[in-house]
């Protein structure tokens, strides 16, 4: 009996898909590397609050590695580092390879923008001598998970004369914040009859920003008359400028270690900067790859990638044929040679909701990055679907370098599903899968996920640009 038990067991190890906690398999000296990469990763995203700031702080940390702005008719050469910003809210990172360009770039992409409250272009108005920012939700969102809860306001106004200013109030704790107000249960009987879907409407969502009235005379609207005054006096703004403006309201929360033993990073727009960071530190990291490396950080992700930030735009496309025309080449077969791991999230299995998934084609945490080969929503509706001789490739280049991984679908074939960005890079004819960090709560003010995942997403994309 013992010498079967001995069989069966090597039969298993060797037959069976691996499904082991990442932590068993890694040594003390990764795991510490996990909580140092885990530390860096959360300055990141306390500083990266929105897309304007993700790309503004990626900006800073190329320039630091040495990175310069690449500029059309530029001449490049192998160990060359460059960048491209599109319009403040995007970037596009490169390291110069030895290879021929003809042979294709390996390509990371990540989105840097994450599910926010926009104010409107005429947001503020006094009700009951209270005055309010009107908003409108950004991206995929429970609702009532923005209410009563502290908010920061982030973004630019661009004035009349055409002058630019930056807004960041709510991050320092002398600052004020911003509140999302919601019903006491006393009087909530109406409402908690509602559905999930319209327990707070998109119409509810309004800021509270204010309630004293201006004192120099008695006139209507007084309350918003003295928050206008004040804005004039701070920022030299008037009603109008909000028009030009980009402001948008996002928790005020830092990113904190959760639990005891602090595995996990809590913190806002784990979806997608937990992606995002590890990419642009593998770029920053890589000196010398044999085949150029292209990351692009995008924006718009959350709304469906259209306009000129997104990848549904020809940015991305355009640098490409830039830099194979710095080469002497021609863009269209640098992209049919290139290979892509499209840097989004996957939904990590959460326990206390064990329904929505199919436990053996889901993301668990500390099981290391997840592999997604498709995404989309029931029926495949809007993926790529990676083919299995890349996905086999892929697979075989994180065995061979011993990074943590794992695959999985995001949730039940009939429950919704998702997509990420990997179907319009795919449609420029470059092999793509999704590649990325398991999350609890994903689109919540407060995400989280796995340190070890974290870590392993930047081990992968370091792996694969490097190959």
């Amino acid at each position: 009996m013992a010498e079967k038990e001995k069989v069966s067991k090597a039969l298993k190890e060797k037959l069976f898909l691996k499904r082991k906690n990442g932590y068993t398999r890694i040594s003390e000296a990764d795991e510490k590397a996990c909580g140092a990469f885990a530390e860096d990763y959360k300055a990141f995203l306390d500083k990266a609050k929105t897309e304007r700031e993700a790309c503004a702080e990626a900006v800073e940390l190329l320039k630091a590695n040495g990175f310069t702005e690449f500029r059309n008719g530029m001449k490049l050469s192998a160990g060359d580092r460059i960048y491209r910003v599109n319009r403040e809210k995007a970037v596009i990172i490169s390291v110069i390879g030895t290879a021929p360009i003809d042979e294709g770039v390996r390509l990371c992409a990540a989105h840097i923008d994450s599910p926010r409250l926009d104010l409107k272009q005429n947001p503020l108005y006094e009700d009951n001598e209270i005055a309010l920012f009107k908003t409108h939700y950004y991206g995929g969102i429970k609702k009532y998970q923005w209410t009563a809860i502290p908010l920061a306001l982030h973004g630019v106004i661009v004035k009349a004369d055409g002058t630019k200013l930056t807004v960041a109030i709510g991050e320092d704790e002398n600052d004020p914040v911003f509140y999302v107000t919601d019903l006491l249960p006393h009087l909530a009987t109406e409402q908690m009859t509602r559905t999930g879907t319209k327990l707070v409407k998109g119409e509810d969502l309004n800021l509270l920003v204010g309630s004293v009235p201006f004192r120099e005379d008695e006139t209507s609207e007084a309350v918003k008359l003295n928050i206008l005054n004040l804005l004039y006096e701070k920022y030299g703004i008037t009603e109008a400028d909000f028009i030009s403006s980009e402001l948008e309201a996002v928790p005020a929360f830092k990113a904190r270690d959760i639990g005891f033993d602090r595995s996990f990073i809590g913190g806002y727009g784990h979806d997608d900067r937990c992606c995002a960071y590890p990419a642009l530190r593998a770029s920053l990291d890589c000196k010398a790859p044999v085949h150029t490396v292209v990351t692009v950080l995008t924006d718009k992700e959350e709304t469906g990638s259209d306009g000129n930030t997104g990848l549904c735009s020809s940015y991305l496309e355009y640098f490409i044929h830039d830099i194979a025309e710095a080469h002497g080449s021609n863009g269209r077969h640098v992209l049919s040679a290139s290979e892509c791991l499209s840097a989004d999230v996957n939904a990590a299995f959460d326990p206390t909701y064990p329904e929505v998934n199919e436990k053996n084609n889901c993301a668990y945490v500390n099981r290391g990055v997840c592999i997604t080969k498709y995404t989309g929503a029931r029926g495949k509706s809007g993926t790529s679907d990676a083919s299995a001789e890349f996905a086999g490739r892929i697979r075989r280049l994180m065995d061979s370098k011993d990074v943590i991984w794992q695959t999985g679908e995001l949730g039940k074939v009939d429950m919704g599903g998702g997509g990420t960005v990997a179907a319009y890079i795919a449609n420029l004819d470059v092999d793509t899968i999704d590649m990325g960090v398991p999350v609890l709560a994903m689109h919540a003010p407060y995400e989280a996920i796995s340190k070890l995942d974290l870590y392993m997403a930047y081990k992968a994309f370091s792996v694969f640009i490097a190959d």
